[in-house]
């Protein structure tokens, strides 16, 4: 299973944010908002929380899980 994300979506739909925008809201860096969009890193808990807040969402409208195929 992998974790996918909206945030892309969620940063156009909110006045076409940056991803450094959105890092300097939820403090951390640029590179972090940008390694959760592709997959990379798996935020914490707290992040996850905090990126729903902003967005005014639930943690499972921002993210959510990818099945494997088997």
């Amino acid at each position: 299973m992998k974790l996918g994300n909206n945030i892309r979506k969620y940063r156009f739909e909110h006045g076409e944010l940056t991803q450094q925008e959105l890092a300097n809201e939820v403090n951390v860096t640029r590179l972090t908002i940008h390694s959760i969009e592709t997959g990379k890193f798996m935020p914490s808990t707290l992040l996850a929380i905090k990126l729903a807040m902003f967005f005014g969402k639930t943690v499972e409208e921002i993210f959510y899980i990818i099945k494997d195929e088997d």
